[in-house]
């Protein structure tokens, strides 16, 4: 069982965010203000407003109102985490991936759930986005580059949906490497995909989740967790993406974040994949097959990933 202080810190963050018009950016002011001391803090100081007066010109009387209701279901929910020995990385630790900080900057999530190994967030990344309905060629350029990726070292970060993502979770695990799942929804949802319980492997495995504990999947939640993606990933790899929806929107965000963006090119590509074809007249880079190796070309790639590094 976690301890009563566990419990308190992560309910103390979890309520935080649960307060009604508390988006990432309210969120990350008011755990600035509270810089130097611990998330723990947020629910001393709003049992004794009096000692923190700059969090109450933060927050509205609806807002103060609702902190004072005991919310047992969160509570409970809260519980649950910790029994699954869930952590919890605020964005004041040192632990906060800095590269999600810069990317995101007030929009980046005050708070990460997670369940697994932590330490891959310092390593370096390449995040895949793509169809969930892509073609057998799409899946086979997908697998090609996690593997490589991770006979490199590199970990691969994606979010856990059926196509490109879980293609790649699954490469990299089998390669012997390391893959970050980023969720739509609370971490009390996530399962194992079958699919990938003959590799999964916790100590090369960390799931994350920006979201309440109990949160469900929705549209919003998706495309939130698709910048984080992004914001996480020093390279991203978008793989038959359609002219509208999360795919597209991650290149775009990958585009506007500055970080360098490959959209694999072949031929048979579905009509359907208009999105590659878009975001490489955007700015994206080609990524081609290798005639010497008959596998993707990512020699660009690396020369960029371990650039950025240094």
């Amino acid at each position: 069982m976690a301890s009563s202080s566990a419990t308190r810190d992560m309910y103390a963050a979890a309520k935080l965010m649960a307060l009604p018009g508390i988006g990432p950016a309210r969120a990350n002011r008011i755990m600035r203000s509270l810089a130097g001391t611990t998330v723990g803090t947020v629910w001393d100081a709003m049992e004794s407003i009096h000692l923190h007066p700059r969090i109450a010109e933060l927050l509205n009387a609806e807002q103060l109102a609702e902190w004072q209701q005991i919310d047992d279901k969160l509570q409970s929910q809260v519980g649950q985490l910790l029994d699954m020995q869930a952590g919890l990385i605020t964005i004041l630790d040192e632990a906060y991936p800095p590269s999600l900080l810069s990317g995101l900057d007030n929009s980046a999530p005050p708070l990460l759930f997670y369940l697994g190994n932590a330490s891959l967030l310092a390593k370096p990344g390449v995040g895949f986005c793509g169809s969930r309905d892509a073609s057998k060629k799409g899946i086979g350029v997908a697998r090609d580059c996690a593997e490589q990726l991770a006979e490199n070292g590199v970990v691969v970060i994606s979010g856990n949906a059926r196509g490109v993502d879980q293609t790649a979770h699954h490469a990299a695990l089998e390669a012997g490497g390391s893959t970050i799942l980023v969720l739509p929804e609370g971490l009390l949802g996530f399962r194992v995909k079958k699919a990938l319980e003959p590799v999964w492997d916790w100590d090369r495995v960390l799931v994350l989740s920006q979201f309440l504990p109990g949160a469900k999947w929705t549209v919003s939640n998706a495309m939130q967790r698709n910048k984080t993606i992004v914001g996480l990933s020093q390279v991203m790899i978008l793989i038959e993406a359609r002219e509208t929806g999360g795919s597209i929107d991650a290149g775009r965000s990958a585009l506007k974040m500055g970080r360098s963006l490959y959209a694999p090119v072949y031929e048979g590509m579905p009509e359907t994949a208009t999105g590659n074809r878009l975001l490489l007249e955007e700015g994206a880079k080609p990524l081609k097959k290798s005639r010497k190796t008959g596998r993707a070309n990512l020699a660009m790639l690396f020369e960029e990933l371990f650039a950025y590094m240094l």
